[in-house]
């Protein structure tokens, strides 16, 4: 399975945060999700534009490889039941169609990816219209972060939206790498 993901996404202060989840998740639970992230030792994957993890949420996981595309983010996915989950995690790679076909076509081998490490967010997501609202707090080697993630289906639409929520909350749009950088950031 593949999709375009358009989104647009600003770091938040811990205050920011609170205030966002307070004004817009009113009786929302936040959903602990996990990521697990693996990359070549020579960084493939990122010279490449791209990003490899599993997503571990309500015991079910998915490998989602990453792309950059013209209006977004092509994300590849590919399910995985916990025999396979747990070969990944032991450097016992084994590819889903889905992602050996991408991976193939930037040359990159199933046998140079290694688990790098984890990220553990409690992710807040409501609906307004059909926008989606999404607030993170991160976890990873000892950080914590907080993110805003507006997710739109379609450019125009999803920047105006975002930019009214940052000037509204007076908050400073922010140069925000997504979780996968920053967490090999905190690594080295």
């Amino acid at each position: 399975m593949q999709e375009i993901e358009i989104e647009f996404k600003n770091l938040l202060t811990e205050e920011e945060y609170k205030q966002l989840v307070a004004d817009y998740m009113t009786n929302i639970e936040a959903a602990k999700q996990v990521n697990i992230y693996f990359e070549t030792d020579d960084f493939q994957l990122k010279n490449a534009g791209a990003a490899l993890r599993i997503r571990e949420k309500a015991n079910a996981y998915i490998a989602t490889l990453k792309q950059p595309a013209e209006n977004g983010l092509l994300e590849t996915h590919d399910t995985l039941n916990d025999e396979s989950f747990q070969s990944w995690c032991r450097n016992e790679i084994s590819l889903g169609e889905n992602i050996q076909r991408q991976l193939d076509a930037l040359g990159i081998k199933a046998s140079d990816l290694r688990h790098k490490g984890q990220l553990t967010t409690y992710r807040y997501e409501c609906h307004d219209g059909d926008m989606i609202v999404v607030l993170d707090k991160s976890d990873y080697n000892g950080v914590s972060d907080y993110e805003l993630e507006i997710e739109a289906p379609e450019v125009d639409r999803g920047k105006a939206y975002y930019h009214n929520v940052l000037a509204h909350y007076n908050i400073p749009e922010r140069t925000t790498p997504n979780k996968i950088e920053r967490f090999f950031r905190s690594v080295h």
